[in-house]
Formats: C-alpha cells, structure tokens, sequence
C-alpha cells in the first residue's frame, strides 16, 4: 500500500498584528506552513510554487498583487482570502483544481473548532466559507476537478463552460462511456454516443460519421493505453512520436489515453525513447528476455528471430504492452513503422477508492491528529458509530454520513468496503485507536473476504489504555497486559485463562469492557482471579470517559474497586507487585530507581 503524498505548502500572510494572531491560529491546521509579512514581491516568489497561498487583508490587496501573476487554472494556486477577525474565508481563485474552495471550508471548520477556538477568552465571531463556483452552490460535483481526481484526460477543453452551464441548468448530462467508472449524481448513462454530453473513451471519436463537436460534446480520455515499443539503435525521439502516433491513429485511439510506454530492458536507455518520454511524462516500463518469452502465443504474439537473435527475445512490443497492461489480448498488434515497432494493450483502469481506518482517540477534535483530520477532510463519505461521529461533528458537517449502531460493526466495514470499490475515498471512524478492539482488523477481513483489492490505510489514534493512563500518573511504565471482559465474540473461558496468566505474570493489567447490564459479574470474576496473585493493597485505576467532558478518574486498590461505578465507558487499570501511589497518582517503576542510586 502507498502512503498518502507529502503535504503542499501552504503560505500565509498578513499586515496587521490582528492579522498575524490569525495566522498563527491558522498555522496549526498544516504541517507545512510559512508565515509571512505581506510584501508583493513575496507574493510573487512562491507563486509557482503550486501551494497554497492565505491572505489576511483586504480582499482589494490581494487582487491587485495577483492579477498579473494568474495565467492558467491548471496552474494557478490555490487564494483563499480572510478577514482579520476571520469571519469569512473567501475562495478568491483556483477553486475547484487548485483546491481553494476546499482550503476555505478546511479553514472555516477549523476556526468553528474547538481546537481552532483553543486559548480564546472571548467570543469569537462564527467563521464562514464562501464559495461563489456554481457547481458548488447547487451541490453539484465539478467537472474539471471529478476527471482530474480519476485521471481523465479532457481533450477540448474549449466546451467545458458549455457542458458545465448544461449540467448546472439541467441537474444532469448525458454520458457515454466505455469504461468502468463511478458517476455522480445527475450523471446519466447512455448507450447513443451521438445523443452524449460527455464522451468517456480511449478513442479520438466513436465513429467515422460522429467527430469531436467541439462546444456540445466534451471528451474525456482515460490513460489507460500501454504502448509497447522495440526500436534500432539510435531512433530519435521524433521517430519514436511519430510512429506511435500513427500506430494510434490507425486504429482511431487518442494519444492523450497513453499511460506508459513498455519495452525489454536493454532498450531503456535508448536516448531518443527517453526523450519522447520526457516530453510527455510518460515512464517506462521494462522487461528482461526471459519475462517477455513466458507470453506464448496463446496471447497472439508473433515471433521473429531477427529479433531473438538481437534482443534475446522472440518479441519486444506485443509481450512488452501485454505484460505492463495485464492483458490477455492486444487493441493494436504490432506495427514496422521505420525503426520503430508499436503495439497496444489497454490497462484495465485501477479504482481509485481508498479506506482511511481513522483513530479519533477519547473524540475532541484537539485530541486527534492533524494527519487523522486531513484524511477526514479528504474523503468523500464518513462510516461510524453515531456516538463517536457526534464527537467529530465540526469535522465532518459537510461530508456524506453513514452512521449505525453499536453493534453494527460489519456492517459498517461491509458499506466501507462498497463504497470504496464504487471510487469513493471512506474514513471509517474508529474511538481510540482503530487497531486496538476496534475496526482496523474487521475493515481487512472484509476485504479479505470479498477479495477486493482497494488503498487502506490505518491512521492511530489514542487508545483508551493511553488516555487512561495519562489521567492516572503513569501505570504503564513496564509490561502490561490489555484484556478485555466482554465474551460477546471471545469464550469466557478463554478470558480466565488470560487473566490467570497476566496475574501470574505479574503484568500491569489493563481491563477493556469490565462491565455491562448483560455481564454485570465479569469484573467481580476477573477481581477474584487477579486477588489470587495479587495483594488487595495493589493499586487500581479507574477511568471514565477519559479526556471528554463526562470524565471521571479514581485512584482506588484491588480489594476496594468493586464500590465505584464501573460500565462499559471505563477502563480499568491493575497495577503490578511494584506498583504504588504517591500525589494521588499510580506510578509503576520501570527500575530507574538503581540508577539514582549509582
């Protein structure tokens, strides 16, 4: 699995000592923040720099200082403007590719935040995203930023405004597609390519009596074209293009659709290859003899012992396009064109669905990582308990909500799953830390079972053991066992058997789900297990609703624990023979006590 790309660099700047106090609040929301005085000329340094660029002034400043620098959507970056005592965060420029509109609602939530609130001792007013893009005001998906985000090439980019008026006038467009791919909503399918608004293909037209129109239709082209080239020695890079150009355009496939030229190892460095890859950012994909002679014939490949006896292959393009694209057959079998031979193979396109197992730790906002917030502010759908998503609620106020019972944890994982196999990009919310007790474990059984094949990534959390322990002192110092009481999918028997264990091992216990209306004699079970190595002198902690509102925090011993209140929000922590007390906290002795001694 891939890790998530580095974090864009995000500049801020301001004039007034109110602005800068805004800034830093600010600042906390991105690991990768620069504060600056505004001066034009700073302006003008980072431009290209593709970040993202704050301002904390006058809307009529920031216009004036940008407006020679704007050439290109595509390029530009993101604006978002605040005023000093951020009530509105304006999306000024790049709001849909350069990500403005989202960097403005980001900024909004967090300053509504409790954490973006931390330190205020007065009210502050509420602050408010402004988004003036059409689509976003009638909550409808952009279309330049929707193909962007699935690697849709748009190929007449000149009738996108016409599209797009169409779709915001109508609610939906009609789309032709040849591929597999998720829609959107208003987005509706049709099998009459001449009748499409939208036209998804890896063709240049769909036939020879429908061209491009350039203002009512708009084309998209997946990169899903694998080229496989064998070349001589010392072909140029203008041979290379143009052969594979019209390798393309003979069978009427769209050079935008190219995702990747393969070809045996021995012709990787060929300098006029390298350049025409260069120059369309492509890469290479490249095979040794032995791994393009295992693709028999079956597949349709035709030998040439010209070529074994040059290469140490029986073939270069067909085998080279088959085995970078995994496909069983080829689009276009292999063409001389000079010294360059061409073949195509189209790669079965990836979905871009991913599942973030996100740890929101005890639930307030403060308390969860800046990288958990950005993989919640970067999914389209939110998946948790309804307890857990009401602890969040500033966080994820605009996103789509699945939300379910306690006890519906499958079902969650299984809609997760779905959803993220359609090219939904899910943050499934898990208290605490998603690997511990909770759902990371079940999202990959689900997957397992269902043999999908999607991006996970698991995002820690603070655990219940963690907090609990920071509220008692610091009971965790040496070996600990975690055991939890519910037998709702573990045996009872085998929960005595752990507890024996851990006693007799003399680990700092840590007890999960001690009590509930259905099981309400574990604990006094789990106590009596505990009593039979431990003395009743022995220090126990606990903890409810650590870090949240509701917390409670008791420093008792083993013999006394059962006279608290104990449910299903507590966690209990046993300590070990040398565990003690002091200050009213719980400390257990890691040994550094021999070292104050030498």
């Amino acid at each position: 699995m891939k890790s998530q790309k580095s974090n864009i660099k995000t500049t801020i700047f301001y004039i007034t000592d109110n602005g800068f106090s805004l800034a830093k609040k600010i600042k906390r929301l991105y690991s990768d923040v620069e504060v600056l005085k505004f001066k034009a000329e700073a302006v003008s340094e980072v431009w290209n720099e593709r970040g993202n660029l704050i301002f904390i002034m006058a809307s009529g400043i920031v216009v004036r200082t940008v407006a020679p620098l704007i050439k290109d959507k595509r390029t530009d970056p993101a604006v978002v403007v605040l005023d000093e005592k951020g009530e509105f965060a304006v999306s000024l420029l790049s709001g849909h590719l350069g990500g403005a509109n989202k960097l403005a609602k980001e900024i909004a939530d967090f300053l509504n935040s409790k954490r973006g609130l931390a330190g205020e001792t007065k009210s502050h007013p509420r602050t408010e995203a402004v988004i003036t893009t059409a689509s976003d005001t009638n909550n409808l998906p952009a279309i330049d930023l929707w193909a962007k985000e699935r690697d849709l090439i748009i190929e007449n980019r000149e009738a996108l405004p016409h599209i797009a008026t169409r779709y915001l006038n109508n609610g939906e467009l009609k789309i032709y597609s040849n591929i597999g791919i998720s829609m959107p909503t208003g987005f509706q399918i049709t099998d009459n390519p001449e009748s499409a608004d939208m036209l998804i293909t890896n063709k240049n037209s769909l036939s020879a009596h429908a061209p491009i129109r350039p203002c009512t239709q708009l084309y998209l082209h997946p990169k899903n074209l694998i080229i496989g080239i064998g070349c001589n020695s010392g072909t140029s890079a203008d041979e290379v293009e143009a052969a594979v150009k019209r390798a393309l355009a003979e069978k009427n496939f769209s050079f935008l659709s190219i995702h990747s030229i393969a070809t045996i190892d021995i012709k990787a460095d060929e300098k006029g290859l390298n350049e025409f890859v260069r120059e369309y950012g492509f890469f290479i994909k490249a095979f040794t003899a032995e791994e393009l002679n295992k693709i028999g014939l079956e597949s349709g490949v035709r030998s040439s012992e010209i070529v074994f006896k040059a290469t140490g292959a029986y073939a270069v393009a067909e085998p080279s396009a088959l085995l970078a694209a995994g496909a069983d057959e080829l689009l276009v079998r292999k063409q001389k064109i000079g010294n360059v031979t061409v073949a195509v193979a189209e790669k079965k396109l990836e979905v871009k669905g991913k599942i973030y197992i996100v740890g929101t730790g005890p639930g307030s906002v403060e308390h969860i990582t800046p990288y958990a917030q950005k993989s919640i502010r970067n999914s389209d759908v939110i998946v948790g308990y309804g307890t857990y998503l009401e602890l969040i609620k500033e966080l994820i106020k605009d996103k789509e909500i699945v939300s379910t019972g306690m006890t519906q944890e499958i079902e969650r994982c299984k809609k997760a799953v779905e959803l993220a196999m359609s090219g939904r990009t899910v943050s499934v919310i898990s208290g605490g830390d998603p690997g511990i007790y909770a759902m990371a474990g079940l999202v990959f059984e689900t997957l397992k079972s269902k043999q999908s094949y999607v991006f996970v990534e698991v995002i820690p959390g603070i655990s219940a053991l963690n907090a609990c322990a920071a509220r008692l002192g610091a009971p965790l110092m040496h070996d600990f066992a975690s055991i939890s009481l519910s037998d709702r999918l573990t045996p009872w028997e085998l929960i005595e058997k752990r507890l024996d264990a851990a006693a007799k091992a003399d680990f700092v216990i840590i007890l999960y789900n001690p009590k509930s209306k259905g099981r309400a004699e574990h604990i006094d079970r789990a106590r009596e297990i505990i009593l039979k190595c431990r003395k009743p002198e022995t220090p126990a902690g606990i903890v409810k609703g650590a870090m949240r509102g509701d917390e409670r925090v008791i420093i008792t011993d083993l013999k006394n624990m059962l006279e608290h209140d104990i449910d299903m929000q507590t966690t209990v922590i046993i300590g070990n023979s040398q565990t003690f007390v002091w200050n009213n906290r719980m400390i257990t002795p890691r040994g550094y006590e021999k070292k104050f001694r030498n």
